[in-house]
């Protein structure tokens, strides 16, 4: 008898094994991946993209923030500042033109008199007297910014060598804004040959380091995957910077 007993329990609880137990639910596994599995964005470079970020990050630490370093303890804050001021005034034109091509003409006329301010009564842009005195602030804008208010899609991703984190639409803007870059115009007079104008670009690229090394550092430290980490913080700040 006890055995009969025995082997009506067994085939009771095999049955509540097919057909769930009771007031438990059964759960169906495709129903639950489909509800809960994570839906990745599409990134055809992710493994281009994740190498890139890698020798960015190692470029940064172990040459461009020492070389930063070594320059912020050579040249004071207000020198670093004054020749950034000087480069932003010399990088007129680019403003002027894409706040003009998005519309922002209110913009654009600042730009144009901060210009005409800071090259007469700043020194040449040395001095940011626009903005300390007439209280006119600076509107930077990019050709990319520019497609992006057009209706131009961001595109895929992907990671420059050492200029970092960028997109289809901001690559594109960046060929652009490199061709006009006013450093290059030879009929202004500003340089001879392609070696100065490289010198140039690179002692402008030395001296807004020396502000944003110490941020890097900072902003990194913490970060578990740097890749999408990166990526995130690009997208979020681009679009930010589209919206206003």
């Amino acid at each position: 008898m006890k055995f009969i007993i025995v082997a009506f329990l067994l085939l009771f609880s095999c049955g509540c094994a097919d057909k769930g137990a009771v007031g438990v639910p059964q759960v169906d596994e495709d129903d639950f991946e489909a509800e809960f599995a994570v839906k990745e964005e599409f990134d055809p470079f992710r493994g281009y993209n994740r190498a890139m970020t890698a020798f960015n990050d190692a470029a940064f630490r172990y040459v461009l923030i020492p070389a930063a370093d070594g320059y912020r303890k050579v040249v004071p804050k207000g020198a670093r500042m004054s020749i950034g001021h000087f480069f932003d005034n010399l990088f007129f034109p680019l403003r002027f033109a894409n706040n003009l091509l998005q519309g922002k003409v209110v913009n654009a006329l600042g730009e144009t008199g901060r210009f005409i301010i800071n090259t007469t009564v700043g020194f040449l842009g040395f001095a940011d007297v626009a903005d300390e005195i007439y209280g006119i602030k600076q509107h930077d804008e990019d050709f990319g910014q520019t497609l992006a208010v057009w209706g131009i899609p961001a595109g895929y991703h992907i990671v420059l060598p050492i200029l970092g984190p960028s997109n289809m639409r901001d690559l594109a803007g960046a060929v652009v804004d490199y061709t006009v870059n006013p450093v290059d115009w030879k009929d202004w007079g500003v340089v001879d040959d392609y070696w100065q104008s490289t010198g140039i670009n690179a002692f402008r690229t030395l001296n807004g380091m020396a502000e944003f090394a110490p941020m890097y550092e900072a902003m990194t430290k913490d970060a578990i995957d740097l890749y999408p980490f990166m990526k995130n913080m690009y997208e979020q700040r681009r679009e930010k910077l589209i919206k206003e």
